[in-house]
């Protein structure tokens, strides 16, 4: 096995974005394709490392970018005042992550019929973004995703499949934001699950979260069963 990485540059309206794609060398088999969406800080090596975990299983992984070029936040203040204009023009969010699934079916390594999407945090709700606008995607897995819904999706049907992967103490997504969003994705037929985990919080996906005050702490327990529930998945959607 050797995994290859490149570098992909695309452009939204004179906004250069930069991907980071994953795949396994040993065959020239097209593979499905995974997007891997960043958290509010922009892509990192985080992100880059999920996409070539990825590929480790057999898939093209694709680590997208939502801000720009190198565009990365170094502290909490900053990694919100980049996600907000996505947060207030969801059309702008769906408008790039379409732009990253076009880039992941243009990869001659891509099986183009056999795609999915991850994200995490902010990621978590562009993959949920992309299912929710009819993308051409067959499941989304959201890990401690943010789950408000956009107000121009809230008459489509979803027919990708849906997991979530949720820490059940996250104060981002409480209780009764998740019950919202099992009732969203109930009227748009979706085939959709959900694992909550208990005593995770926000980010139990992130080694270096260690911010319990806001919510926000690395869970090695959570991380294992969700990635392993979440390869699950995958098998299944591409079986």
């Amino acid at each position: 096995m050797t995994i290859q990485t490149q570098q992909i540059q695309y452009e939204d309206n004179g906004v250069i974005l930069e991907g980071h794609a994953a795949w396994d060398d040993i065959s020239n088999d097209p593979k499905p394709g995974v997007l891997v969406s960043h958290a509010w800080g922009g892509r990192t090596d985080f992100e880059d490392e999920k996409a070539q975990k990825l590929a480790e299983q057999g898939y093209v992984g694709f680590a997208l970018d939502l801000y720009g070029q190198g565009i990365v936040g170094s502290d909490p203040t900053e990694n919100a005042a980049l996600m907000q204009p996505f947060l207030d023009d969801r059309k702008l969010l769906q408008k790039r992550m379409i732009l990253a699934v076009d880039q992941l079916k243009k990869l001659e390594q891509t099986n183009q019929d056999q795609l999915a999407a991850i994200g995490f945090c902010f990621g978590g709700l562009a993959v949920l973004d992309l299912a929710r606008i009819g993308a051409p995607i067959s499941g989304a897995v959201s890990f401690h995703g943010l789950l408000g819904p956009p107000n121009n999706t809230c008459e489509n049907k979803i027919t990708a499949k849906i997991l979530l992967q949720h820490g059940w103490l996250d104060p981002l997504a409480t209780p009764e934001q998740v019950l919202e969003f099992a009732k969203e994705m109930s009227k748009m037929d979706a085939d959709w699950q959900l694992n909550a985990y208990g005593g995770a919080m926000h980010a139990f996906t992130k080694p270096n979260a260690n911010d319990p005050s806001n919510g926000m702490v690395y869970d090695k327990v959570a991380e294992k069963r969700s990635w392993e529930s979440m390869s699950s998945f995958l098998d299944e959607i591409f079986s």
